[in-house]
């Protein structure tokens, strides 16, 4: 099967060129079908192609020397989207040269001129940041928002679990995926009064693809128990940044105890096959790419240290969106919000 080219923003992350074509290469050696649009200094990029022959036929070059920095302000970005790797990549997905986007640039940016570039589908007051994140169950699970919207109403969370199933029912293959509201106790009358408003809507939905079963706390998240977790981007933000913090203190704590002392180190080495898959779970890069879900169009964040293989990852991401066409799965799920007839009041 064919697929739209993929527009790479080549100039950003931390580590730049060399490591977004080397995660855009290893994607297209998995799946040969990928194609892309890379966008950035033109020099740089031919010379990251000479290590990687196989991308010279699937690849086109579109050359700007304009950067937006790591810690630029998002309004600065915004006035440069027609100069930058980064506005161009997602232009690109704008007049149909590309299907889909993919930066490892700075996200409030990439957020505003997908957001000016692309627009917010109909029906849908605004768009939501989603991850996937590893779990102790069968699957991943969901999590929006994640840093789009600081202040959301009862309206913004039923349609943020509107798409948030959609996204889950492509990635896990339910066709109801187990949605939750993220809050501070499972009881009823916990939370603020906008929480309470969209469970008390979600709960009475009876022709949304999904099976609601009410809140989780933080420490669940992770507990494979649900598919979907919804919350307001500020809440979410801060979760994912502790879950973030936890895993690298987790990791960080056992490279000392198992380097501490002769003993420990043959310790380490009977315990190998156990360590080696803790840090395949909580190595980032195995699911690495953050999705805008909303848009009229595929844009996909890459965290800005991934390696190439987290560069990768977030390319398939891309990609399986495409296939599963997840702008049309969210158009038609938010038309039964309106059915249904809610209103976040």
């Amino acid at each position: 099967m064919s697929l739209p080219r993929i527009a790479i923003d080549a100039m950003g992350g931390d580590e730049g060129v060399r490591t977004m074509i080397e995660g855009a290469a290893l994607a297209r050696r998995r799946h040969d079908r990928f194609k892309f649009l890379l966008v950035g200094d033109g020099t740089r990029i031919k010379a990251a192609l000479e290590t990687h022959p196989g991308m010279s036929g699937a690849s086109e070059i579109l050359h700007c020397d304009d950067v937006v920095a790591g810690d630029e302000l998002p309004s600065r970005a915004l006035r440069r989207a027609k100069t930058t790797s980064m506005g161009l990549a997602v232009d690109a997905v704008k007049r149909g040269e590309a299907g889909a986007a993919v930066s490892a640039g700075n996200t409030g940016a990439l957020m505003a001129m997908s957001k000016l570039a692309l627009r917010t589908m109909p029906g849908l007051d605004r768009p939501a940041l989603a991850a996937l994140l590893p779990t102790l169950g069968d699957n991943d699970v969901v999590m929006l928002d994640l840093g789009a919207n600081r202040e959301c109403d009862a309206r913004n969370l039923v349609q943020f679990a509107v798409m948030g199933a959609a996204y889950s029912r492509i990635v896990t293959g339910r066709e109801r995926p187990r949605v939750r509201l993220l809050n501070i106790g499972t009881e009823e009358n916990k939370g603020t009064e906008d929480i309470q408003a969209a469970y008390d809507q979600l709960r009475a939905a009876d022709n949304l693809a999904m099976n609601f079963e009410g809140y989780t706390e933080a420490d669940k998240i992770n507990r494979g128990e649900c598919d979907v977790v919804v919350c307001d981007g500020f809440s979410g933000n801060i979760a994912l940044k502790a879950i973030e913090g936890a895993a690298r203190f987790v990791t960080d704590l056992l490279r000392q105890a198992f380097t501490s002392s002769i003993r420990s180190k043959v310790g380490f080495l009977v315990s190998r096959p156990a360590t080696e898959l803790l840090k395949h779970h909580l190595d980032p890069n195995n699911h690495n790419g953050a999705v805008f879900l909303g848009l009229n169009g595929v844009v996909v964040k890459s965290h800005g240290s991934a390696n190439a293989k987290g560069v990768a990852n977030a390319v398939e991401v891309a990609a399986r969106l495409l296939e599963d066409d997840i702008t049309n799965r969210i158009a038609n799920d938010l038309g039964k919000i309106d059915t249904q007839g809610f209103n976040g009041k």
